[in-house]
């Protein structure tokens, strides 16, 4: 597969996991995006590592949601 195609395929799933973020946790697309393109999952997703292509995008945006959840918690903390 060349680099393009699998470029093709990692925006397609990102924009999916972006969709179902924002259904599953009732938040705009835009809120959405913004919460994907700042989590770690994101980043390593671009990067290939550990397979996360392979995880279903409802379980990744369940991942970045619990990302999220948890770097609010910090901030309130702080």
């Amino acid at each position: 597969m060349s680099d393009e195609s699998k470029q093709i395929l990692r925006s397609s799933q990102c924009a999916r996991i972006i969709v179902c973020i924002s259904e599953m946790f009732n938040v705009s697309l835009d809120k959405a995006t913004d919460i994907f393109y700042s989590s770690e999952t994101a980043s390593m997703i671009e990067d290939g590592i550990a397979d996360l292509h392979c995880r279903s995008d409802r379980y990744l945006a369940g991942e970045v949601w619990r990302e999220y959840q948890e770097s609010k918690k910090e901030i309130d903390e702080d």
